[in-house]
């Protein structure tokens, strides 16, 4: 693999990373099925492509592509909470509503950013190539979002959100309005996965309006690879388990494309996404069998 590929898959990792911390905070903290992550996605990279073409400040087109994708968990949060349709037909519904929403964002299908302003204009020409300054500025980025999600999952209301995940019931038993927090954590991790759009659009150059197809699929194969290969109960480094799940993911993919000896093409990028993710559920299942053998003999 050269450098170029090996930072490329590293930055796109980084970048899928903010929808791995997304999906954690639905599907783990919450214990929301969520699929309107690959709605969100798409939308958010729907948003900064348009704005960034009008002229936008690139980190106020962010910000946009965030509180875009937020506004999609809302709904989907609104059509569970309020309506009470299962949640994740409610998430389904609205990635299907989003589909059409992004095609009225852009206009078209696609948007073309080769020559607008981003996030990482400032950072060229300041003596790295330009293929190590985009995975550095974007780990910056999600070093602070991490960072940031930590510290509100350990305040009152981050406790309250997570008491509601885990059993809703006796939380409302204890005055916690488990309604708000499903609001706040649908949105919030939508919101995350609309920002991972806006960078996607980007340091790739263009926004596209398939690009959310299989975005659940990629989060959850780093949820679940960050746990199998750093399992820990600090909340911290389970978010960096994440991060890393996420990074360890795309360069497994970015291997077996590129190995001769399997001879996958790109088009065989969804078989190796479904066979990465049995063999990240299949390890600990094995493991647990392993050690339950052992202590009884």
């Amino acid at each position: 693999m050269s450098d170029i590929a090996l930072f490329g898959a590293i930055e796109i990792g980084l970048v899928y990373a903010l929808v791995a911390v997304g999906v954690f905070l639905s599907f783990r903290i919450l214990d929301f099925p969520d699929l309107t992550v690959d709605g969100s996605f798409p939308l958010g990279a729907a948003v900064c492509a348009v704005l960034l073409i009008s002229g936008v400040n690139p980190w106020l087109a962010s910000l946009a592509a965030g509180l875009a994708g937020a506004a999609a968990g809302l709904v989907t949060a609104l059509l569970n909470v309020r309506f009470k349709i299962l949640h994740l037909l409610a998430s389904i519904l609205t990635m299907i509503a989003l589909f059409s929403v992004n095609l009225r964002v852009m206009g078209r299908p696609n948007v073309a950013l080769l020559m607008q302003d981003t996030v990482l204009t400032p950072f060229y020409g300041l003596g790295l190539p330009d293929h190590v300054v985009r995975p550095l500025v974007v780990l910056v980025i999600v070093g602070v979002v991490v960072l940031l999600l930590a510290r509100f999952l350990s305040s009152e209301f981050g406790l309250a959100m997570r008491a509601t995940g885990v059993n809703a019931r006796m939380a409302r038993a204890q005055g916690v309005n488990t309604d708000a927090h499903i609001y706040s954590g649908i949105a919030l991790s939508n919101g995350l996965c609309g920002l991972a759009g806006a960078l996607f659009a980007q340091t790739n150059g263009f926004a596209d309006v398939t690009t959310g197809i299989g975005t659940i699929v990629v989060g959850l194969a780093a949820v679940i690879v960050g746990e199998t290969v750093l399992p820990a109960r600090a909340l911290l480094l389970t978010l960096v388990g994440c991060v890393a799940g996420s990074i360890l993911y795309r360069l497994a993919v970015q291997l077996a494309l590129t190995a001769d000896v399997i001879g996958l093409q790109a088009s065989d990028l969804n078989l190796v996404t479904a066979l990465l993710v049995a063999v990240a559920l299949i390890l600990p299942r094995l493991k647990g069998k392993s050690r339950s053998a052992r202590a009884a003999r």
